[in-house]
């Protein structure tokens, strides 16, 4: 089914513009990075933006310990800072990851290059300090206002009053226009859902994650190398580890919640020293507070959501939802934020197009986005099986090797999946239509390749004759 056939649509078609004289009035829910980026963008049109977050100031407090999961930023999420000045700022303060270093149980590690020159890479860049300088974006933009420790508890879209829970007691907020940039356990979502003509689905992956630390050596230099996101791939389960400006490497488990490897297995300090010894021998040494980062940090969930629609308009104000509150994904193509930021661009281009009729702008990019967002959601949870299990295999280290030999035959023409979605932004839901076309070429140049050699081999034969 076609978004354009999903329920909820109709609802929303005739649901009447702001006026055009009267100053559009933006809430955004979540000061997050889709939330600060599209509260940069909004405002440098002119239009008067407050963002509320129902956490503390990250500029003050600093990141939830065990919550910044380092983001890969690639060409998408690149493409989008490009629009407001940060490109460089976040390349600066990135280290770029030009492929997977592998780390069996026995045995060295093997790198496994994500393109076939070897040089596009994907970048390790820190959440916390990429969010403050978004937040720092929005501050310093005109019509743009930041308000911290602001809880939503209530949504009216009839009446457009919008109201928080603060540390001063209940707020009431008037709005034209909600955004819900808030996660993929989204407050806005569950209350746009309980208007009715909402589907969404939650589907949790078994799996839960934790992160880990690996600080710098004693002499200062990392300990291991920087230039690869490194992965003990173990069948069921693996872990991750990215690198960080300080020399310290974020690592990040990816296990079963429980059962056998799961997290209510190792409970004291010895049976956890004892089954990373086991399982992630060569990380051991090189992980001087493991047992106090596995008691201590929590268990972050991992989930896919899907929602349908995306927006709801009511007699005053018309709520949409963005990045994960719409659409959430699991992390294992690095691309959550990737994705989240092309959200924040296609409504401001739709902003372009439509003027101030956010009912007319909010159509056209769900429209636009669901289907981009639905093949990424597919890629993302396939991608969990290669990086947990396949990366070991030689089959399919073969099938990398092919791939990358084609792509320098053809002067990059040809693209691995990986390349085109980091590398490349090719629309999501485009990207197997165009895998598809290339493969179709490859096998019909083989095809013509080997007729052609068939035929000068039997002309040969008669010419000797």
């Amino acid at each position: 089914m076609t978004p354009a056939a999903s329920p909820g649509t109709s609802r929303t078609e005739h649901a009447p513009a702001p006026p055009a004289a009267e100053k559009d009035s933006i809430v955004i829910i979540g000061a997050g990075l889709t939330g600060s980026l599209l509260a940069v963008l909004l405002g440098r049109k002119g239009l008067p933006v407050t963002v509320f977050e129902r956490r503390s100031d990250p500029r003050v407090d600093g990141a939830e310990r065990g919550r910044s999961i380092n983001l890969a930023l690639s060409a998408r999420g690149l493409a989008a800072l490009q629009q407001i000045g940060l490109e460089d700022l976040a390349l600066g303060v990135s280290l770029p990851m030009a492929g997977r270093m592998v780390h069996p149980v026995d045995g060295p590690p093997n790198l496994q290059p994500y393109s076939a020159d070897g040089r596009h890479a994907i970048n390790s860049i820190s959440r916390t300090l990429l969010n403050i300088e978004l937040l720092n974006a929005a501050a310093e933009t005109p019509g743009v206002e930041l308000v911290f420790d602001h809880k939503l508890t209530e949504i009216s879209l009839d009446e457009g009053n919008v109201l928080f829970e603060t540390p001063a007691g209940e707020k009431v907020i008037r709005a034209r226009t909600v955004f819900g940039a808030d996660g993929a356990f989204s407050t806005v979502r569950k209350h746009l859902a309980e208007r009715g003509g909402f589907r969404v689905d939650v589907d949790s992956l078994g799996h839960g994650y934790k992160e880990l630390s690996i600080p710098a050596t004693d002499a200062g230099d990392f300990a291991l190398d920087p230039h690869a996101l490194h992965i003990w791939a173990r069948g069921d389960s693996m872990m991750i580890a990215l690198p960080n400006q300080d020399r310290s490497f974020t690592c990040t488990l990816f296990w079963p919640r429980t059962g056998p490897g799961g997290f209510d297995r190792p409970a004291t300090d010895a049976e956890i020293g004892n089954y990373f010894a086991e399982h992630y021998p060569d990380a051991v040494p090189v992980m001087p507070t493991l047992a106090d980062d596995y008691r201590n940090n929590p268990i972050g969930s991992l989930v896919t959501v899907r929602t349908w629609p995306w927006f709801a308009a009511g007699k005053r104000c018309t709520a949409a939802l963005v990045g994960d509150a719409a659409h959430a994904i699991v992390p294992f193509y690095g691309q959550g934020a990737n994705c989240g930021f092309e959200d924040t661009v296609a409504l401001s281009e739709l902003y372009d197009a439509h003027g101030p009729d956010w009912p007319a702008i909010f159509a056209d990019y769900q429209q636009r986005r669901k289907p981009d967002t639905d093949a990424i959601a597919r890629f993302s949870l396939a991608n969990f099986v290669e990086m947990r299990d396949s990366v070991n295999r030689r089959s399919f280290r073969a099938k990398s090797a092919v791939e990358h030999a084609v792509g320098r035959a053809t002067g990059g023409r040809f693209k691995s999946l990986y390349e085109l979605v980091s590398f490349t932004t090719v629309p999501y839901s485009k990207i197997r239509r165009r895998r598809a076309a290339q493969l179709a070429g490859i096998a019909s140049g083989t095809v013509g390749l080997v007729g052609g050699f068939r035929f000068l081999r039997t002309w040969g034969r008669r010419r000797r004759v």
